[in-house]
């Protein structure tokens, strides 16, 4: 749902493109281990409360490789965006996490077979990442990078956008330190904070109380006094 959305899509996996939370991690291919270390808790509490959240990024270095990995370690599908056609992955080391990726989520791609991975795709491809989710997450970046081009897209587009503060003299923090002043990007401390900002802590409850059986919801339990009267 965006005005310059590709004509068709090439896509290979087992993944519900149209999943009911759909959530897209970004950031920096310099990832420091604090912003790795992020990354995978972010996805293992979203694991807790979403169970079926699929995780999109762009299979790159850094914060998207883990942002895959993350999803793959906690039983999250996880979809690669591709700057390339299907038949090559680009980086080649992360041929393996792709394999796995096809089993649980997949690979996506507007370009066809054959074709390289050149710069100005890369750029094109984040106009992909930024349309598919419904929120975006930042997780590291510099003051210039794509993360920033897709975080600006996914603003075009209405979508909620989300930024992890790092500490003002931190260089792979002036990106998301910059949105959050900007006031492009909610300040994210923890993956609960996103939930409640987006609303789906409300079905998150709801759904709990589904758990613990509608019965007791539609007829609540009676006092000893209540009981009483007849």
């Amino acid at each position: 749902d965006c005005p310059d959305a590709p004509i068709l899509l090439y896509a290979s996996g087992t993944a519900d493109l149209n999943a009911r939370h759909v959530v897209g991690i970004v950031g920096t291919r310099q990832a420091t281990d604090h912003g790795r270390a992020t990354c995978r808790s972010m996805v293992e509490r979203l694991a807790q409360l979403l169970p079926g959240t699929l995780i999109v990024s762009g299979l790159a270095y850094g914060i998207d490789i883990e942002a895959h990995r993350a999803a793959l370690s906690y039983g999250l599908p996880t979809v690669g965006v591709l700057a390339h056609g299907l038949d090559q992955i680009y980086p080649s080391i992360h041929r393996e996490t792709a394999v796995q990726m096809l089993r649980q989520g997949g690979l996506v791609t507007e370009f066809m077979s054959h074709t390289h991975a050149d710069k100005k795709n890369f750029v094109q491809r984040n106009r992909i990442v930024a349309g598919m989710c419904d929120a975006l997450i930042m997780i590291e970046s510099a003051a210039k990078g794509g993360s920033l081009i897709t975080t600006a897209l996914a603003d075009s587009y209405g979508r909620e956008e989300f930024a992890v503060p790092g500490r003002p003299q931190d260089k792979w923090s002036e990106g998301c330190n910059m949105l959050i002043r900007q006031q492009k990007a909610h300040l994210l401390r923890c993956i609960d904070e996103m939930v409640e900002d987006l609303g789906w802590d409300k079905e998150i409850e709801m759904k709990r109380q589904l758990s613990q059986g509608l019965q007791q919801q539609l007829f609540p339990s009676l006092s000893p006094q209540e009981q009483a009267v007849t």
